[in-house]
Order: C-alpha cells, then sequence, then structure tokens
C-alpha cells in the first residue's frame, strides 16, 4: 500500500475474536484506525503488543485499533494457541483472522508486525513493518488525531 490510497475492504478472514464482523464501512467516516498485524511465532509482535495496547487505551474513544493475526507457517493457524496468546497478551481489540493471507496480500504486507494508520476517510496516512520505530507509530497516531480534532 502507497501514502493516501484508501484502506483495502476487510475481507476473506476466516474467523473474528473480540468482535462481530466488521467491514471497511463500519470504520471510515467515524474515527481514525490503526490496523496490526501480528503473529503468535512473531517475539516482536509480543514484545510490541504492550505499546499497541497503551495506543488502544490512551485513544479508546477516538481511534479504531483492528489486529490482523497473519500465519507465518501452518502451525501459527491454531485457534486455540491465537485465542490463548490473545488473552496473554490483553488483546482486546477486535481481531481478524486472516490463515488465507487475503488481508496480508491486500495490504501488501511481507514481515510482522505491521502498522498502518488510517484517517477518519479511510486513506493511509502512516505505514511500517518491523519491530523499530514504535515511537514514530504513537507520533504518526496523534498527528492523525490532532488533524481529525481541527
Amino acid at each position: 500500500m502507497i501514502l493516501r490510497e484508501h484502506m483495502p475492504e476487510l475481507t476473506g478472514v476466516t474467523e473474528w475474536l473480540n468482535s462481530k464482523p466488521l467491514s471497511r464501512d463500519d470504520l471510515i467516516g467515524k474515527k481514525p484506525t490503526l490496523i496490526h498485524f501480528w503473529s503468535i511465532s512473531c517475539g516482536k509482535c509480543k514484545d510490541l503488543m504492550a505499546k499497541v495496547n497503551q495506543l488502544r487505551d490512551a485513544h479508546k474513544t477516538d481511534l479504531h485499533v483492528i489486529s490482523v493475526h497473519m500465519p507465518r507457517s501452518e502451525k501459527d493457524q491454531d485457534l486455540d494457541a491465537i485465542k490463548k496468546t490473545a488473552v496473554a497478551y490483553d488483546i482486546t481489540q477486535p481481531i481478524m483472522i486472516d490463515n488465507e493471507h487475503i488481508l496480508t496480500d491486500a495490504f501488501a504486507v511481507k514481515y510482522v508486525p505491521a502498522y498502518f494508520v488510517f484517517d477518519a476517510n479511510g486513506k493511509l496516512r502512516h505505514r511500517q513493518s518491523g519491530g523499530a520505530g514504535i515511537n514514530m507509530l504513537t507520533r504518526r497516531v496523534n498527528r492523525v488525531l490532532d488533524a481529525t480534532e481541527k
């Protein structure tokens, strides 16, 4: 995905956890959205989950936070293991299970963790992959939120 591109449709989800199924239309027009890709086999994803949860909790009324579980191997597709990891790491936001990699492909995700910040109109304002730069993500989320308030 490139900056200012519109949020892809949220289709092809294998399973939803912590939420009823959501569509792109459920998110656009209301408030900005952070979509976070992670995997149970990704140590860095787990290490940084607390930071994602801090963003979720700090902005619970003005930011959608959605997580996408992207399996990196067949073993990562174990739904019980995903549920246990979600509980262990306090992932209470909606989780889309993307076992078919449909969302992964739509977002052009190659590595986890990956983060996508969309404004309230559904346009991509920031993207990043990998473990470095969580402070940059926080700044970008705050910038999009500030622009929304004006």
